[in-house]
């Protein structure tokens, strides 16, 4: 793991009793992980405050679900932009305004900007459907199956200016199965990636998991790898 360039900006020190983590989300599609991500908050299973959604796509299904729990929702159109920078720092200066402490982008479908992200260092984190460094970008489960693998999975990680290259916090590893299609794998990925980010993020909440100079640190020790959810939805060794 690559040393970071810059000292990453942390997240504000816990009180006595602690307060829920706020932060927002970012999607462009179905919103099938964000819904998760409201369930495990609004149930009690992770201590995060969601202030806000933010999308891409002003037809995103996303956006019917942030609207009908209650959310407060954005949504820019690129095209509206001269170029990249431009959309990104207008979607994050909304983002901004709800004063959030961590930004989780889970189904965004657009590279942001170098800068925009180095603004964000170590509040930012993706969920990315593949055991990264393998196929970073799109077509994960099509490359996946292209390549005979016999496992896959999907990846959280600290989102950094490289595509998909960032520093990676925890995984979730699954089995190929005999007549797999990218559709199935997709299906029977789906809950297992949804119970990592919330996994993750209630570590990163609890302030176990930071960005150092060094890479992903687990309780003030950098992590030698990623840690690892099993089938009872629990990181391993933990």
């Amino acid at each position: 793991m690559r040393r970071n360039e810059s000292r990453p900006i942390r997240l504000q020190p816990s009180a006595l009793s602690p307060q829920p983590l706020p932060l927002v989300v970012l999607a462009s599609g179905r919103g099938s992980t964000f819904a998760a991500l409201l369930d495990a908050q609004q149930g009690g299973r992770l201590p995060v405050d969601i202030c806000a959604l933010l999308s891409d796509r002003r037809s995103a299904p996303v956006l019917e679900i942030a609207e009908s729990r209650g959310v407060p929702a954005v949504a820019l159109r690129p095209r509206e932009f001269s170029d990249r920078g431009a959309f990104d720092r207008e979607l994050f200066a909304r983002a901004t305004a709800f004063q959030p402490q961590l930004v989780v982008l889970a189904g965004y479908m657009r590279v942001i900007d170098a800068a925009v992200v180095a603004a964000w260092q170590g509040r930012m984190v993706n969920l990315h459907p593949s055991l990264l460094p393998k196929y970073p970008g799109l077509d994960t489960y099509a490359r996946t199956l292209a390549a005979g693998d016999s496992a896959y999975g999907s990846s959280v990680h600290y989102v950094t200016a490289q595509l998909d290259g960032g520093p990676v916090i925890s995984r979730v590893v699954l089995p190929v199965l005999p007549g797999d299609t990218t559709d199935s794998l997709a299906t029977r990925l789906r809950p297992a990636e949804q119970s990592l980010l919330i996994a993750t993020l209630a570590l990163i909440a609890a302030q176990r998991v930071t960005l150092g100079l060094w890479g992903v640190e687990l309780d003030g020790k950098a992590l030698a790898s990623p840690l690892e959810l099993g089938a009872d939805g629990r990181f391993t060794g933990l």
